[in-house]
């Protein structure tokens, strides 16, 4: 038995195909011990196996990971693609922006790609546009195509796969799996296709792997993460919205969550337009959403 080290790039019934440290596509299955640990492999997983030749190898270990999502179920994730729609279904910066602190807890990068700007009007292009800018004055990378797909869009979008671990997410009929498809048509990925009697929880895809865009990698299997928990104490959100924890280091008290504070650097910022309305208005929500669902004992916890 000889030993290898590499990254699982497909998960389908219980094999794992694992691409080796020097290159070699090997298939792998995971011990027993793994069910009794509670252990799960996942695609993006770095790991240890043993294999003979010409054999299926076992898995012996699975290195520490630095983040693991549910939807799709991928680990050790660089980036995220939130495509996310104009219309049909209608924008919403409340779920963009749950989804960016989610992503932001998770040491993921997002990138925003904005779809179905052909279904707009000239008034409403310009007004997203608005909405664009103080996103990436917030320190986001923000694509907004001119028309459906273009050119220019999906060479900016390849420069960004071209590196790390990928996933594309959103809400269902954003058009992930057509983004996929004009980034590469070899996919063929099914658009659409979901039946509207299938409920949310028992849609199940039972493949996930891993595709080769560029030098970098990107799950096939479009994610459609809810986003509906916030994992952090309330005090801690402000470290997840970029542009309120930059104007936070100016706040007269150390400890300002940026509410009814005096001297708050993060509301003069809003008032003078640096800081987007439409964000800290969600910022303040989620901050209650989470303060409310904490249990009464942990009302006077000492603050650290």
């Amino acid at each position: 038995m000889t030993n290898y080290h590499g990254q699982i790039h497909l998960s389908l019934a219980g094999f794992y195909d694992v691409l080796t440290d020097d290159g070699k596509m090997m298939r792998t299955r995971a011990r027993g011990n793994f069910r009794k640990k509670g252990l799960t492999p996942l695609v993006g997983d770095f790991v240890e196996f043993s294999a003979d030749a010409d054999q299926d190898g076992y898995l012996l270990k699975i290195d520490a990971r630095k983040n693991g999502l549910v939807r799709p179920p991928v680990a050790n994730v660089d980036q995220a693609i939130l495509v996310t729609a104009v219309k049909l279904p209608n924008f919403s910066t409340n779920l963009l922006d749950r989804q960016l602190v989610a992503l932001e807890e998770d040491g993921i990068e997002p990138i925003i790609y904005f779809t179905k700007t052909d279904l707009l009007t000239a008034i409403e292009f310009d007004a997203l546009s608005e909405i664009v800018t103080g996103y990436r004055l917030a320190g986001y990378q923000v694509i907004l195509p001119q028309s459906a797909f273009d050119k220019p869009s999906l060479t900016s979008l390849r420069e960004i796969l071209n590196q790390g671990l990928s996933v594309v997410m959103g809400q269902t009929g954003a058009g992930k799996s057509t983004l996929l498809n004009h980034l590469d048509p070899t996919l063929a990925l099914a658009t659409g296709e979901v039946s509207q009697a299938l409920s949310r929880g028992k849609h199940t895809t039972r493949q996930v792997s891993l595709v080769a865009m560029g030098q970098g990698w990107v799950a096939d299997t479009p994610g459609f993460s809810t986003f509906e928990v916030f994992k952090m104490e309330a005090r801690d959100l402000t470290k997840y919205f970029r542009e309120i924890n930059y104007y936070a280091r100016n706040c007269r008290f150390r400890g300002c969550v940026h509410l009814n504070e005096p001297d708050c650097a993060v509301k003069v910022a809003v008032t003078a337009g640096e800081i987007m309305q439409s964000r800290y208005d969600n910022y303040k929500l989620f901050y209650d959403l989470i303060e409310g669902r904490r249990p009464v004992y942990n009302k006077h916890d000492k603050k650290h």
